[in-house]
């Protein structure tokens, strides 16, 4: 017996290990081919559709979405998303701080970049463990995707309200157009909503909305001639 037990850990761990690989080639593979293809699926949309919210969304390339609605999107939730390569240390820095000062007030500092790592890949909490996997999947698709397939993604993916999932949904939902038609009065409404848009609805608008995507207008006014900031709205 102590024989057989002897040679069934080596077995055990020589399969362990073939599985971690056979894992990771298909993680590979699957965020290879995620910079051609939408995301089938995100168990973010599933947890909305099995909560009763639904989903609605509707992909759409990035050229099918104004100028307006990208600008405003990298106006409210990265401005630095053309110069970094998936992580902002500043704000990081800033947020740790604030964090440990005010531990029951937390606020975040994810890029465009993790947030689509965190959607589209992973589930939602703050566990070091989900921040870890954030991590790497943050640092592959910068390194496979690139900033505008990533901003597309981010585009079609984040959740937008109760239910709807993506730029060209939520214009439908709230606006009766197209994410192409889009104004930037419009853009800046449902941008500013992110940070919690189940409560921060557009329609019906509500008063945290409605107070701050002025604010919005304001730095996409800033940013627009800005020349990196200007390669992702042509």
């Amino acid at each position: 017996m102590a024989i057989k037990t002897k040679g069934l850990v080596p077995r055990l761990w020589r399969r362990i290990k073939r599985a971690l690989i056979v894992l990771l080639l298909l993680q590979f593979v699957y965020i290879l081919l995620l910079k051609w293809v939408d995301p089938p699926v995100t168990l973010t949309q599933l947890g909305s559709l099995f909560s009763g919210h639904g989903l609605k969304r509707d992909y759409v390339n990035l050229e099918e979405i104004s100028s307006s609605a990208r600008l405003a999107f990298l106006a409210s939730e990265d401005q630095s998303f053309p110069d970094h390569s998936g992580f902002d240390w500043k704000s990081i820095g800033r947020a740790l701080d604030h964090n440990k000062r005010k531990p029951n007030r937390i606020r975040g500092a994810s890029t465009i970049s993790q947030q689509v790592a965190k959607n589209v890949f992973l589930w939602q909490d703050r566990t070091w463990f989900r921040k870890g996997l954030e991590t790497y999947f943050t640092f592959m698709i910068e390194w496979i995707w690139g900033k505008r397939r990533i901003l597309e993604v981010y585009l079609n993916v984040s959740e937008m309200g109760k239910g709807v999932f993506g730029v060209e949904a939520a214009a439908r939902q709230y606006f009766d157009k197209s994410a192409k038609q889009l104004s930037r009065k419009e853009a800046a409404m449902i941008a500013v909503s992110l940070p919690n848009p189940k409560v921060y609805s557009v329609k019906p608008l509500s008063r945290y909305v409605e107070n701050n995507y002025p604010r919005i207008l304001r730095q996409m006014n800033n940013l627009q001639n800005d020349e990196s900031i200007q390669a992702f709205l042509q």
